[in-house]
């Protein structure tokens, strides 16, 4: 690798003054370096320079990037709170609070326990701190991205292990985030540093071969300038071009991932104009394309769609009249410097403005569309989730976003591959994702699970109150979505168990009063605990919601608190069913208890179908035993001398039951289709399928059998049915 000189103080100012000219600012960098340069005295590099010569290094980047003052000092400061045994509290009181933050913010970046170097959780912890650290205030990165330039241009001090390890990082964590501000320059630099280090044999190999071609290029490019810039003499224009050269990174991803060889790479001859206007740019590809053959499909508008890191040009591929192929890229001067300086170059300082850090971090939210969604993710996660979690939802949900869709006003949603407008809806708002019941694409309403595409236009349909289901998670590809859904539910379980706490005591102390005992001395929580085993729980309130839904049997429960168990005899088991006496379980196959009856015929209502998790009462029959209704249902209201207390077993998943449905909604195209479809994602079978049409009312009725696991898969079939398009309303049938 090519050194690089090193620059010194002055150069570090000349650079600032190209574009500071306040003197208490160019004050403020030169005591800063003074500073810095006092407190390092005495520490030097693994190369034996000064240390303070990394310093003045990382302060020139950011000179170059075209950053404030302020930034420019943290970059000569940068260290001094690790190395330097300097507080915060010193740093904010020599120059000010918010350098003083953004230095402790570097230095947080890098401050972690050791672990190993090669251990997953000690570097992705050290990753979520620089990503965080970004999210909330993007100049710690540019710091960061300067500091890391110059330790990888000087990495041949450090010993081999040392240089790899340094150079995956480089190129799994910093190159990308270079590469998503829209730092080209870095990003470029940074990537072929590393290649050097990781694949030194490859890395010479390519550089061989582009240098073995350089003269010809060379010839090729500057001939093409030389037509290009006559041409656009005679029409006026005003325009710079130049020929510019693939980094070698670039060309070994495009070998390895489109499987070509070095001549098959077709922007190795690569011209670049910069104009002064847009229409200007669109001027130029429009004679360009009459002069020259273009490639089909090769023509890419950035400028009309910019992509998410705010790069925008016009990217034509033409053939010369020799034969040569050259990529042609055209852009303004603002565009150019944005693809090489990137958010540096959009948000690069104005003096005579007062700066103000969160205003710029939100203008950098509202302009480039993944950050703002990475700054809330990072926000919301922060300590609520590991950092190989963090991590590895930010490399597949935000480095490797291929995807991009858009919301019907235009902003652009960045997603992995197979990501659905459920992944969509998350990353507009964790709300919108929650209340989500439908998708529009491109006018068309879709299934929830439909794979988007680039250039997808996505309007989500929301209502109040509803929201996600667990059938979600089979089809989300975006971490983000998954984690939110997961807590959703988590939070919804959990609240609807503490709801049902006061019924269980309820009912537990009713039953030991019953049998007379005194509730007090047998409801103690640590008494209870005691017997948590016995039914499967693990803390008191799931036992008390399990006594609620009647999972859990409160004869059961008194009997090993008190260790008393009832026994009737055969011959005396009716009797002491009609009378409420309360024996010993017997399950049925329907996974269904009568107290006291280990045998006795039993069978599911067929007037309203009970499910598993329905409240549920036995209605002795005359000849048919006990018949299992739905507590609200109608049939047996005038039948309360016959009733019998009937408790669900605990679950089994491999049961099953029948439950009727029936479905009203406005008619139109393909609604039995979309009913089918969301039964089918639900993963429930329809047994049965009725449809009628009203035509006066231009209404359907569907009626179908359904069969389910329990109730909670039942109601979310039907809360699912609620939200197709033009449904009226859904509910069980009752016979």
């Amino acid at each position: 690798m090519s050194a690089h000189a090193n620059p010194g103080v002055n150069d570090v100012l000349n650079e600032a003054k190209s574009y500071i000219h306040d003197p208490a600012s160019l004050a403020l960098i030169e005591k800063a370096a003074n500073y810095a340069t006092e407190k390092h005295a005495g520490q030097f590099r693994k190369s034996g320079e000064p240390y303070i010569i990394h310093l003045i290094n990382v302060a020139y980047l950011l000179a170059t990037l075209k950053c404030g003052p302020k930034t420019i000092a943290a970059g000569f400061l940068h260290d001094v709170i690790e190395d330097c045994g300097v507080s915060h509290d010193q740093l904010a009181v020599e120059f000010d609070s918010e350098i003083a933050d953004l230095v402790e913010a570097v230095t947080k970046v890098g401050a972690l326990e050791y672990k190993g170097k090669d251990d997953p959780e000690y570097q992705a912890a050290n990753h979520r701190k620089i990503f965080i650290a970004m999210a909330k205030d993007v100049r710690v990165i540019l710091i960061k991205l300067c500091d890391r330039l110059h330790n990888m241009r000087t990495l041949q001090f450090q010993p081999e292990a040392s240089q790899r390890r340094i150079a995956a990082e480089t190129l799994d964590v910093y190159a990308p985030i270079a590469h998503r501000l829209g730092i080209s320059a870095i990003k470029n630099e940074l990537e072929d540093l590393s290649f050097y280090y990781l694949n030194n044999e490859e890395y010479h190999r390519i550089a061989h071969l582009v240098e073995a071609k350089k003269t010809e290029r060379d010839a090729a490019v500057n001939k093409m300038i030389a037509d290009i810039s006559a041409m656009l003499k005679e029409k006026h224009i005003q325009f710079r071009i130049f020929g510019r050269s693939k980094h070698l990174y670039s060309i070994y991803n495009k070998m390895i991932k489109k499987h070509k060889r070095f001549d098959q790479i077709l922007d190795l001859l690569a011209i670049r104009i910069v104009t002064d206007t847009e229409l200007s740019c669109y001027e130029i590809l429009g004679y360009i394309h009459a002069a020259y053959h273009p490639i089909p499909g090769r023509l890419k508008d950035y400028i009309a769609m910019p992509k998410t890191n705010m790069y925008q040009s016009l990217h034509t591929t033409i053939i010369g009249v020799d034969g040569k192929i050259f990529e042609v890229q055209i852009r303004t001067e603002e565009m150019d410097a944005v693809a090489e300086r990137g958010v540096a170059a959009h948000w690069r300082y104005k003096e005579g403005t007062r700066y103000n850090a969160k205003e710029e971090q939100k203008e950098i939210e509202d302009k480039l569309s993944w950050f703002k969604n990475f700054a809330t993710y990072s926000s919301e996660e922060e300590g609520n989730t590991s950092a190989s979690e963090y991590m590895a939802t930010l490399q597949h949900d935000v480095f490797e976003a291929n995807v991009y869709a858009m919301t019907p006003k235009g902003r652009v949603i960045d997603l992995p591959n197979g990501a659905t407008p459920v992944d969509f809806a998350y990353r507009v708002h964790t709300d919108v994702g929650h209340t989500c019941v439908g998708a529009i694409v491109n006018g068309t309403m879709v299934p929830l699970d439909t794979p988007l595409e680039t250039g997808d236009v996505v309007e989500i349909k929301t209502r109040k109150g509803s929201g996600p289901s667990e059938d979600w998670l089979k089809f989300v590809k975006t971490n983000q979505a998954k984690n939110k859904i997961k807590a959703y539910l988590t939070r919804k379980e959990t609240e609807k168990k503490e709801e049902r706490i006061d019924e269980g005591e309820k009912l537990l102390k009713d039953e030991l009063v019953r049998r007379g005992f005194d509730p007090k001395e047998y409801m103690d929580k640590k008494r209870l605990e005691n017997i948590f085993h016995e039914f499967r729980v693990s803390n008191y309130t799931d036992f008390m919601y399990g006594l609620a839904v009647k999972s859990i049997n409160p004869t059961s429960v008194c009997e090993k608190l008190t260790n008393q168990k009832g026994r009737v005899s055969e011959d005396e088991a009716l009797q002491h069913v009609l009378n409420r006496e309360v024996v010993h379980k017997g399950v049925s196959a329907n996974g269904l208890i009568i107290p006291g009856i280990d045998s006795m015929k039993m069978s599911i209502a067929h007037c309203c179908m009970p499910v598993y998790g329905d409240e549920v009462v036995g209605y002795i029959t005359k000849g048919e035993g006990v018949k299992v209704h739905r507590r609200d249902c109608p049939n047996i209201k005038a039948a309360r001398g016959r009733l019998i207390d009937v408790y669900w077993d605990e679950g089994n998943p491999d049961r099953t039951y029948e439950c009727d449905v029936i479905l009203e909604a406005k008619d139109r195209n393909f609604l039995l289709t979309d009913i089918v479809n969301v039964v089918s994602q639900c993963r429930v079978t329809m047994e049965t399928v009725n449809a009628s049409v009203n035509h006066e009312s231009l209404t359907s009725v569907i009626k179908m059998t359904l069969r389910v696991r329990d109730l909670d898969q039942l109601t979310n079939v039907m809360a699912n049915m609620c939200k197709v398009d033009s449904v009226l309303f859904v509910e069980r049938e009752t016979h």
